[in-house]
C-alpha cells in the first residue's frame, strides 16, 4: 500500500505502558495495522517515521514501555486502522494512556490560506487500556490535567481540590452506569442471589 500523494500527514503520539510478560514478537503483531498502512513488509520496516527527527515505533523492552513519536502519509481510511489499533493495545496495555492523532492536511498551503480556504487538520484523542476503569483513569488524569493549568491562571492550586472533586464525582457517576449496563441481564448469582460488579472491573482511583 503507497500513500505517496494522499492528503494528509498523520501523527502518532502516545507512550504506552506494556505489560512485562508481553513478547517483542507479539506487540509488533499488535502493532501490524500501522506498519501495514504504512505499505512495510514487517514492524522493523515500518517502525521508522516519515520523517528522520521524529524516533518512530519504538518499544523499550526494559521499562515495558511503548513510544510513539511516528508520521505516515495517509487518507481518512486511517481512522479504521485506529480502531484495530486500541483492540490490539487493550489486550497488551498495563494501564490507561492516550494516543494523540493529529491529521495535516498535505494540500493546504499558504495560497490557499491567503485566500481564505480552510485546512482539513483534525486531532484524535484516543484512550488504551487493560480494561474500562484503567481506561477511565487516564481520561480522568488528562481532564484534571487540562483544568487544573487553566484555572492556576486565576487561581492558586490548593483552591482547586473542589474542583478536582466534582470531576472525580462526574467520572465516579459514569463508572458506576457503566457496571449497572454490564450487570443488565445477567443472572443472580452467589449467596442470596446477589449479583456483583464481575463485568466492570476495578473503580478508578481518586487522586487529590
Amino acid at each position: 500500500m503507497t500513500h505517496e500523494h494522499a492528503p494528509f500527514e498523520i501523527h502518532v503520539h502516545g507512550d504506552v505502558p506494556i505489560k512485562p510478560e508481553t513478547t517483542a514478537a507479539a506487540l509488533s503483531e499488535a502493532l501490524r495495522p500501522l506498519w501495514k498502512y504504512a505499505g512495510a513488509r514487517s514492524f522493523a520496516d515500518g517502525a521508522p517515521s516519515l520523517y528522520e527527527e521524529e524516533p518512530g515505533i519504538l518499544f523499550d523492552a526494559a521499562s515495558h514501555r511503548l513510544q510513539m513519536c511516528w508520521t505516515v502519509r495517509g487518507d481518512e481510511d486511517f481512522r479504521m486502522v485506529l480502531d484495530d489499533l486500541c483492540m490490539n493495545l487493550n489486550d497488551m496495555s498495563a494501564a490507561g494512556a492516550q494516543i494523540e492523532v493529529t491529521f495535516y492536511d498535505a494540500e493546504f498551503d499558504e495560497e490557499d490560506e491567503a485566500q481564505g480556504g480552510e485546512s482539513r487538520d483534525d486531532f484524535v484523542m484516543l484512550f488504551v487500556g487493560p480494561d474500562p476503569a484503567a481506561i477511565m483513569q487516564a481520561q480522568r488524569d488528562l481532564l484534571v490535567h487540562d483544568v487544573v493549568n487553566m484555572m492556576e491562571r486565576h487561581f492558586d492550586g490548593s483552591e482547586l481540590g473542589g474542583v478536582v472533586a466534582e470531576i472525580d464525582k462526574l467520572f465516579s457517576q459514569r463508572f458506576d452506569s457503566l457496571v449497572s449496563s454490564l450487570d443488565i441481564g445477567k443472572p443472580p448469582r452467589g449467596p442470596g442471589g446477589s449479583n456483583g460488579h464481575g463485568g466492570g472491573g476495578r473503580r478508578p482511583r481518586h487522586l487529590h
